[in-house]
């Protein structure tokens, strides 16, 4: 190395120092240090195009202030650790001459200081310009990109996502009349009049991105929705339908754009995968995206039994059993199973599946159908075995019909008895039987089950003496998708375990509760009895005392109802007034964000509500504890 290139230039204050003198200042105000992506992205910008600002050291000095030959490196210390990495990688030598700026003039904190603080951040328009060239013109990919320039693949592909929105808006977004967040909602269409159009059309107090989004995608379907994840972007793609996706939305997001299409091939499928249910022998199949659940709420449902196990199967499934428990015993208080023993408990429970087979009867096949639907999370929705009513057994009806019109005869002899005797005598018979049964609490507990249960898994059995006659309210009738909810799913998954456990034939009910322990009978009871519970409040009976008692359940269950329902746009705020909308923030959140939203359009004020109380815990009044509203 030449003299003059390891002294310092006089006028300009440049000097070259070998990599390996430079060294950490300790006066560098950043005490955060950079990411090794950092570092890793600004080697690679170094490599193309050099360093476009030097470092600035000053000599280190030792005892007695005698220079060390060492340069610390007050502002710049990224590049150093950069040029490292580049030596590290064999790309320039250890002793690489670094052209640096010599300042021992300044306080080297404030030029540190200076350095990392006085910043002025790039407009992304602007960004969007510079990176779109380098893509277009010098063919470089949006890794590339990233890699010389310090930013993240996904960034750059946001940036050039920009190229779509009209010229006009990027002006007004770099004039500061609109947002990063409203110009980047305009990606997701190439139609440059359209977003023109919209951004003019929509009141000023009304351009969030959520609005212009959903001006933009009206009449389109959101990929999370449950058509869209059924069939899955790439199947809708081949069927000719095309995704918009605006700026910030992650790979799998956007808008399916035909709904038609989309919808067609939903029902194309559901009617692929009911010809293979239909396979099973069912008598009827329907398929198609709603549920009909007013047709399901009229008929009667059979479910598969538990197949017999033979002696060999029973032991083996209680040791298994046996093998799970105290695994689970084991690990009962570690924060997380460790992975070994979750694989273990993994392998257990499908063993345990695998011996506890079900199956239904021919008969009940022969005369039930299945619905094919699809569930809220876009999977596939079979439900089996459901009986109309003109496929109920006929021999079966008659033999109830007999049951109930057979005349009583006299046990003395062939001639039948008066019905006024008749009446007599067993209304004679009726009031013993109230007086014992009433001294006799736990048989009354099993008639009480055993009336319920027949009314609740027996539709149409006439079975029992008992006059109790339970009722249950369809609450789909009033809300429409519910059956999709976590209590109507877990009631649903309590009724068929029950149902599979319960005799075939109703005849058989009284033996099988008269065998059940005092706790299963009373869980039974408990899940008959909930069937019949109906909270819902009628315009006729506003302030009922059916209303109030509910109120009293509830407090004896300590009902939670947040663990149950959230408000959203969707199941509240965008059915009640703005007023009630601004009444919840101020309750939920605070009086300054329901200022914030006052002047909002109905459909905004709605989706920042549902936003701002997010688990915040808030309910409307109907369902908060201990409440009957007025």
């Amino acid at each position: 190395m030449s003299d003059r290139r390891k002294i310092a230039d006089s006028n300009k204050s440049i000097m070259f120092v070998p990599l390996n003198k430079l060294k950490k200042s300790p006066k560098n105000v950043r005490q955060v240090p950079h990411t090794k992506a950092d570092i890793q992205a600004l080697a690679a910008s170094i490599a193309a195009i050099g360093m476009l600002q030097y470092p600035v050291v000053e000599p280190e000095v030792g005892p007695k202030e005698k220079p060390t030959g060492y340069y610390l490196v007050n502002a710049g210390e990224g590049r150093r650790l950069a040029q490292l990495l580049r030596a590290k990688r064999k790309e320039i030598k250890p002793d690489e001459p670094i052209r640096c700026i010599l300042d021992t003039e300044h306080s080297a904190t404030e030029i540190s200081l200076a350095e990392n603080s006085v910043r002025s951040p790039m407009n992304p328009a602007d960004q969007y310009e510079a990176f779109a060239k380098l893509h277009d013109e010098d063919g470089m990919s949006a890794e590339d990109i990233a890699a010389r320039f310090g930013v993240t693949a996904a960034v750059v592909r946001q940036r050039l996502k920009l190229g779509a929105v009209s010229p006009k808006l990027r002006d007004l977004y770099r004039k500061g009349d609109m947002t990063l967040d409203q110009l980047s909602a305009f990606a997701i269409t190439e139609d440059h009049e359209r977003q023109e159009r919209v951004w003019n059309e929509l009141p000023a107090f009304q351009r969030s991105r959520q609005s212009i989004l959903r001006a933009l995608s009206e009449g389109q379907v959101r990929s999370d929705d449950r058509c869209a994840m059924f069939i899955g972007a790439k199947a809708y793609a081949r069927a000719g339908g095309t995704i918009i996706r605006d700026l910030f939305d992650q790979e799998g997001g956007g808008f399916f754009a035909d709904a038609d299409l989309l919808h067609r091939l939903v029902r194309e499928k559901l009617q692929g995968i009911a010809a293979e249910i239909a396979e099973e022998g069912w008598r009827w199949i329907v398929a198609d995206i709603e549920l009909d659940r007013a047709a399901w709420a009229r008929m009667r449902r059979v479910y598969a039994k538990p197949l017999p196990l033979s002696k060999a199967e029973r032991k083996r499934l209680q040791s298994l059993q046996a093998r799970y428990d105290a695994l689970c015993e084991k690990h009962q208080h570690d924060d997380e199973m460790p992975a070994k023993a979750a694989e273990q408990l993994g392998r257990i429970e499908a063993a345990i599946e695998a011996l506890r087979r079900e199956e239904y009867k021919a008969k009940d096949i022969a005369r039930a159908g299945a619905f094919v639907t699809l569930a809220g999370d876009g999977s596939v929705r079979i439900e089996r075995g459901f009986v109309r009513a003109e496929d109920e057994s006929k021999s079966k009806a008659k033999a109830e019909d007999d049951a109930g019109q057979r005349p009583a005869e006299d046990a003395d002899g062939p001639t039948p008895l008066s019905e006024k005797l008749i009446a007599e005598l067993t209304a004679y018979r009726t009031s013993a039987l109230r007086n014992e049964l009433a001294q006799h609490p736990a048989t009354a507990l099993l008639a009480l089950v055993h009336a319920l249960a027949l009314a609740t898994f027996f539709r149409g059995s006439a079975g029992s003496c008992l006059e109790i006659t339970p009722r249950s309210a369809w609450l789909s009738g009033h809300a429409p998708g519910i059956d999709e909810s976590v209590a109507e799913r877990q009631t649903a998954e309590r009724h068929a375990a029950w149902a599979k456990r319960l005799p075939q034939e109703a005849e058989a009910l009284w033996t099988f509760l008269h065998e059940l322990s005092d706790a299963e009978r009373l869980g039974l009871l408990a899940h008959c009895v909930s069937l019949t519970a109906n909270a819902i409040r009628n315009p006729r009976q506003l302030g009922s005392v059916s209303e109030a008692h509910a109120a009293v359940l509830a407090h004896e269950v300590r009902l939670d109802m947040t663990a149950y329902w959230q408000p959203t746009a969707g199941s509240y705020f965008g059915r009640v007034s703005k007023e009630r909308i601004v009444e919840a923030m101020r309750e939920g959140v605070s009086a300054q964000a329901a200022d914030t939203i006052v002047r909002m359009k109905k459909q905004a004020m709605a989706e920042a509500a549902e936003a701002a109380l997010a688990g915040k815990g808030w309910l409307p009044a109907l369902l908060r504890p201990d409440q009957v509203a007025a």
